[in-house]
């Protein structure tokens, strides 16, 4: 109170009027004077029982006052010697500042008091971050923790339950003063504390005859306290497990500060609990980020390089996959000196499993069309491959497969379902090779086939997928297969290289910087 002993003389120096402020328990007198200012003050032992705030004046000489918010406490003033404003109204002045004072310095010592008595739990509180800090897994400080939380709170019995989502059990993670078997607790278990605490989030403490389970047996004896393990977000609470503490050395019951600080601890543990799911979710994802990057890697090599069929065609082939892996393909085949194949194919929807159905096809095609040169016969022997994967995954694949005779000049094909496949003409004209059935897979009869003139080395084969064409930009427009067509037309006469490169130029234009949604495949041949 050296502060209020400092505003009491200040104030007496500029008043003229002493001041002392007197303080007692329920049992005692006011004897002792906390603060004084200097010079002669009223005793102690006739200050009056008056209502708090209320002045009591002595003649004009004295004045006393019981302080506010305050059990028993006191404000002496005066008598004063030539003061140049009236008693009363110095009092009146004083009082609020005394008053505030007095308050702020009780509640300072009693958070003092109250820290010190609870320097226990502060410095567990301390360790257990520290614990978990330390570690990934709670599996690993579970033990660590249970000690350091029994030893301060004076349990024989403790337990960490998590929750296990796929058997909705709450499982021991650890335990200690446990001789018996550890069992797991179902959530729904109507006479489990462990289980009501864990449905209801909230603390409980509760008698032995309360616990009614028989898998809580091994946990509870004499009075236990379980508190819930809980994660809180922005988006809610999400309950995780409960702590248990049993058997209290003492043998008297659990206290509010005991309540606060198991709650405390498992909040922590909450908190870790979520941080290690998260971790591991980060982790995991950055493994299925590489796995899918090397498939995508894989995947790449799968596709033969035009170049190898330079010989006998122009070719320009490219694959865009929205995802790291997708479904969109195209092969290329040297069937004999004077014929080619060419396929184009897009498996239904993106990502692993169309990428698997994709190197499945690719594989089968790859020893079919060195067997069947009928492009109807290949597709139908291709269907008997991949049938029942195409089934089971209940997945189905448009394909366009062509060979091209140059000793014949003509191209015979077969379209299960592939809407973009053209060829452009020496006069300029683009003809639509229609799909002559549904995509693989849809149904079980065989392929059909057609067959038009091709003109050697002024023929363009142009096929692509509907990544392409079905591509939209930021307004929602579509690109369109006008617009792939119009710039193979303008750049018909250029290597076919260049008209791939005008290609996507285009569409990168148009789609600006909108993610795809779709593979994107484009094939481009001239023979």
């Amino acid at each position: 109170m050296k502060d209020l002993h400092a505003v009491l003389a200040a104030f007496q120096e500029a008043t003229q009027c002493p001041v002392a402020v007197w303080v007692a328990d329920d049992k005692m007198p006011p004897t002792l004077a906390i603060a004084v200012s200097s010079g002669n003050v009223l005793s102690p032992d006739t200050l009056p029982e008056t209502e708090q705030g209320a002045l009591l004046t002595n003649n004009g000489q004295v004045i006393t006052a019981r302080l506010s918010g305050l059990k028993r406490a006191w404000m002496t003033m005066g008598p004063c010697e030539g003061g140049r404003r009236p008693l009363e109204r110095n009092a009146e002045l004083l009082l609020p500042v005394v008053n505030r004072m007095m308050r702020t310095g009780l509640e300072m010592e009693h958070t003092a008091a109250e820290l010190a008595g609870r320097y226990e739990e502060i410095s567990l509180l301390y360790t257990i971050s520290e614990i978990l800090g330390r570690t990934v897994a709670l599996e690993e400080a579970a033990k660590t923790i249970l000690v350091e939380l029994s030893q301060t709170v004076g349990s024989r019995r403790a337990a960490i339950l998590l929750y296990d989502k796929p058997t909705t059990m709450l499982y021991a993670v650890a335990a200690i003063g446990v001789e018996a078997q550890l069992t797991s607790i179902p959530i729904n278990d109507m006479g489990s504390v462990a289980a009501r605490v864990f449905r209801t989030r909230h603390l409980a403490i509760a008698d032995a005859s309360e616990s009614t389970s028989e898998h809580e047996a091994v946990y509870s004896r004499d009075t236990m306290l379980a508190a819930p393990i809980i994660w809180t977000s922005s988006t809610g609470s999400l309950p995780l497990g409960v702590v248990i503490l049993s058997e209290r050395e003492t043998g008297q019951p659990f206290s509010a500060g005991d309540q606060k600080l198991v709650a405390a601890v498992a909040t922590q543990i909450g908190i870790a609990i979520q941080n290690s799911r998260l971790v591991r979710a980060s982790m995991d994802q950055q493994r299925l980020q590489q796995e899918m990057l090397l498939a995508h890697d894989l995947q790449m090599k799968l596709l033969p390089q035009p170049g190898s069929l330079s010989a006998d065609a122009e070719i320009a082939a490219r694959v865009v996959p929205a995802e790291s892996v997708g479904g969109d393909f195209y092969h290329l085949f040297r069937l004999s000196n004077a014929a080619t194949g060419v396929m184009i194919g897009d498996v239904s929807g993106h990502g692993y499993r169309a990428a698997l159905i994709m190197a499945l096809t690719m594989s089968a095609a790859s020893i079919h069309a060195q067997i069947h040169s009928d492009p109807s016969a290949m597709l139908a022997a291709l269907l008997g491959s991949v049938r029942e994967e195409l089934a089971t995954t209940e997945m189905f694949v448009s394909l366009f497969y062509g060979v091209i005779n140059r000793k014949k000049s003509c191209l015979n094909y077969a379209n299960t379902g592939h809407p973009h496949a053209f060829v452009l003409g020496p006069d300029g004209k683009c003809d639509r090779l229609p799909a002559l059935d549904p995509p693989l897979g849809m149904v079980d009869a065989p392929p059909h086939a057609a067959s038009l003139p091709w003109h050697s080395r002024e023929s363009l084969l142009v096929l692509f997928t509907d990544g392409i064409s079905d591509a939209r930009n930021a307004k929602g427009d579509r690109f369109g297969e006008q617009r792939v067509l119009d710039a193979v037309k303008k750049y018909r006469s250029e290597p076919v290289e260049v008209i791939q490169e005008k290609v996507f130029e285009s569409l990168r234009r148009f789609l600006g910087r909108t993610p795809l949604r779709d593979d994107q495949t484009l094939v481009l041949l001239r023979a």
